[in-house]
């Protein structure tokens, strides 16, 4: 018998997030997904009348793949890969594997090879920009570890999440979105923190379960040389199996000019300043800003190492090193794109954000009366 969340779950992919219509062809991409799953999310889209596309993938595998191959060999799958997102409409991706962990090893050149030829192209270039698409991970007993719970609570949890009331998150989200709109001047304190940057004529783009599952964001971007100040991050960070601590960046013109975290050593899959400033240095656009982003998903209070899962904590924000989306574009490309998180909550040390001198934000609760709909109280009724 089929759980009735996974049914929920395959219901809201196919119908609110990619919102899959006749004859749309929909590119399912699972990676170390249960095969049952996959295969009730293929029956849902085809039921939607979509043509789905589905292809199972493990990363023990692409490990593997990785740190053998050839530059020619990954340009020629991101080749492939890319002629064929180019022909879908829709993408589900779908990410089962619980080792945050598992590219840890693989040498950093390799990486970069990987992120030049076959990442920028097949989903920055082609499926963000021109497909709907969504992305979500799958509970694991590694997940519910990171989240320091039960894998049967982690379930519980995972699916709450997940299928929250997404429209009503749509329409508490309006009044902030015009607000961004508006604003020229951002201001944001906190321990370590005093940043100051401009998103004057930017776009905003509000996230209610249409691009990310779990969802509960509103980003926008600084403009390009617009960013100064400090920043210290209060949430650890994983980038391509690394885990990265206490990170800092000093900014001048835009730029990170600092770039600090705590140094784990030789440990396995650990982060170091060495490992920091190498991904920085990835290319121009990599210490230049590429997102800025608030974070009100009512369910997800405190980080367990899934990007996915810790941008959307309530009372968060995220501030990208990388590549801009084209829906709030500030002229940067990059290959990198590090969504990497700091929690104003007063238990996180606290924090405000201003936009031009209003104080909308204070400990991670929105202040004016027309953006208190966003606060945990109100997002996380049901009815």
């Amino acid at each position: 018998m089929i759980d009735a969340r996974w049914e929920k779950l395959a219901r809201l992919l196919t119908h609110h997030s990619v919102e899959v219509k006749p004859g749309e062809r929909v590119l399912i991409e699972g990676f170390d997904m249960p095969a049952e799953f996959v295969a009730l999310l293929t029956r849902h889209v085809a039921e939607a009348g979509g043509e789905p596309l589905v292809e199972l993938k493990s990363n023990r595998v692409l490990r593997a793949l990785y740190q053998t191959a050839r530059e020619s060999q990954i340009a020629q799958i991101g080749a492939w890969e890319k002629a064929r997102m180019e022909q879908v409409q829709g993408y589900i991706g779908l990410r089962g594997s619980g080792n945050f962990a598992e590219m840890a090893d693989v040498p950093a050149e390799k990486m970069q090879i990987v992120r030049k030829h076959w990442w920028t192209p097949v989903h920055l270039e082609t499926r963000v920009a021109k497909t709907r698409w969504v992305v979500l991970r799958w509970p694991t007993p590694g997940m519910a570890q990171a989240a320091n719970m039960s894998t049967e609570g982690f379930e519980e949890f995972y699916f709450k999440v997940c299928t929250l009331n997404y429209g009503r998150m749509e329409q508490a989200v309006k009044p902030l979105v015009e607000r961004m709109h508006k604003a020229k001047n951002v201001h944001i304190v906190g321990p370590g923190t005093d940043l100051r940057f401009s998103i004057e004529g930017i776009g905003v783009m509000p996230c209610f379960g249409k691009r990310n599952i779990p969802d509960g964001e509103c980003y926008t971007c600084p403009i390009r040389d617009s960013v100064e100040g400090e920043i210290t991050y209060n949430t650890n960070s994983v980038y391509e199996g690394n885990v990265f601590r206490g990170i800092r960046f000093k900014f001048n013109a835009g730029k990170i000019v600092e770039a600090d975290c705590a140094n784990d050593g030789e440990r396995a899959g650990a982060g170091n300043p060495e490992k920091l400033n190498r991904i920085l240095d990835t290319d121009d656009g990599a210490r230049y800003i590429g997102e800025w982003s608030f974070g009100f998903n009512p369910h997800v209070l405190h980080p367990m190492n899934d990007t996915l899962f810790d941008e959307k904590i309530a009372g968060s924000f995220h501030f990208t090193p990388g590549n801009a989306y084209g829906a709030a574009d500030n002229g940067n490309r990059s290959q990198v794109h590090w969504d990497i998180v700091m929690i104003q909550r007063p238990e996180y040390g606290g924090g405000e954000i201003y936009l031009d001198d209003e104080l909308v934000r204070k400990d991670g609760i929105f202040l004016p009366e027309d953006l208190r709909g966003l606060n945990p109280d109100q997002l996380s009724i049901e009815a």
